[in-house]
């Protein structure tokens, strides 16, 4: 048995009045995933624990059969772990994003207009971080460079005692009503203030903007934690799989849960990355003798990040039609039994543009034991609404698995 966990990032929505009442998954056309849902089992899952903030650290973990509650040490260790950084049990990670700042005046006046300043590229990314290392590195700090914006600092014998914002809660807001807060943050602070005159300036942003493009013209730093502490995945659920996301967040879950994790080619995590190569990808694994696939794709979240609801409904079509499509292909032609989840982390909606803890709908299908076709059965909140209902992620993952 091949097993395939196909997770669109942010697909859930609510009801969009300029599509007729209807969320973008009930909207988009999605073929592969329609027909799976009519011969699975569709239903709605809650992958946000109460009292946990709606992130992609928690969300991933749940759907990989994880309680955030026991294992979520904080986003940035796992990032870091993607990295390759060597965090101590004493050390503090932290996402840091380089994210455009707009407005006149003072720092704590500009606004937050942009979480990924426009998508920056990592060659891009990569020398603003170099900066902003020769202001701020020394004994105890350090930066490292991830993916487009998404970056990691390291605090030796650091503190976790901080309240944090993440940006892409707070866009088009004031960026005095969300600095750091907690004892000891004022360093924080600090640096963020600092790197806006570091970075403003720089020349990657001078030609950022004659092209028209957002500048990353400042850090914004949060997401802390500890180095964390995963169980074996194969030790869960005696399969030895892969993960694929062009986020290090994603890749820092399943290296610290002892999974592969590839890197394609022109995989961006945005509206643009590269389909095609990640589904050819995941045969190869397959192919490999890999049993599991973990298939991240965060396009759905960033366009909702940004208000595309256009390239939201874009991005599922080519995830269902690019990426689902010749996987499924490839089990049939091979002779393979399969199982597939579709499932979002959590949902995004367009409205609010950031995530929501609401449940999310989710197709499992299985090629042996197929159910008696309905078309009814389709993936989208409405539909989904209908079946069954587990209240956790990791309780999805067991049944999806046969551990229940």
């Amino acid at each position: 048995m091949k097993y395939l966990i196909l997770v669109p990032d942010g697909a859930g929505d609510e009801k969009i009045e300029a599509l007729g009442g209807k969320t973008p998954l009930e909207t988009a056309e999605l073929n592969m995933i329609n027909e799976l849902a009519a011969k699975g089992k569709v239903g709605m899952v809650k992958t946000i624990p109460p009292g946990v903030a709606p992130g992609s650290d928690a969300a991933n973990l749940s759907v990989m059969g994880y309680d955030p509650a026991v294992y979520l040490t904080g986003r940035s260790p796992l990032e870091a772990a993607s990295i390759g950084i060597d965090m101590s049990d004493t050390d503090v990670a932290f996402r840091t994003n380089i994210i455009t700042l707009t407005g006149e005046g003072a720092y704590e006046d500009l606004i937050i207009t942009d979480h990924s300043s426009g998508d920056i590229t990592t060659e891009e990314a990569d020398q603003l971080i170099q900066a902003v290392n020769e202001r701020f590195a020394d004994d105890r700090i350090h930066f490292y460079t991830g993916v487009s914006y998404r970056h990691c600092m390291i605090v030796h014998n650091g503190s976790t005692d901080y309240e944090l914002t993440p940006p892409h809660d707070v866009l088009t807001q004031r960026v005095g009503d969300h600095l750091p807060k907690g004892e000891g943050s004022e360093f924080i602070t600090k640096m963020m203030k600092e790197s806006y005159e570091i970075l403003k300036d720089h020349p990657v942003n001078k030609e950022r903007i004659a092209r028209g493009l957002n500048p990353a013209n400042t850090l914004w730093i949060w997401g802390q934690g500890k180095k964390p502490s995963l169980s074996s995945f194969y030790d869960k659920y005696g399969i030895k799989g892969t993960a694929i996301s062009a986020v290090d967040l994603i890749k820092g879950i399943a290296i610290c849960a002892g999974l592969n994790s590839v890197d394609v080619e022109g995989a961006t995590g945005t509206l643009h990355t590269n389909f095609d190569g990640k589904a050819e990808a995941a045969i190869r694994e397959f192919k490999d003798g890999k049993d599991f696939v973990y298939m991240h794709l965060e396009g759905p979240d960033e366009c909702s990040h940004q208000g595309d609801m256009d390239g939201k409904i874009q991005c599922l079509e080519s995830i269902d039609g690019k990426v689902l499509t010749p996987i499924v292909n490839y089990f049939r032609s091979a002779g393979e039994d399969f199982r597939v989840l579709i499932v979002p982390d959590h949902r995004t909606p367009l409205a609010i543009r950031t995530h929501s803890a609401d449940p999310v709908p989710y197709v499992v299908y299985d090629s042996t034991k197929e159910e008696p076709e309905d078309k009814s059965r389709r993936f989208h909140e409405k539909s989904g609404a209908e079946g069954q209902y587990f209240d956790s992620g990791y309780e999805l993952a067991d049944f999806f698995f046969g551990r229940q």
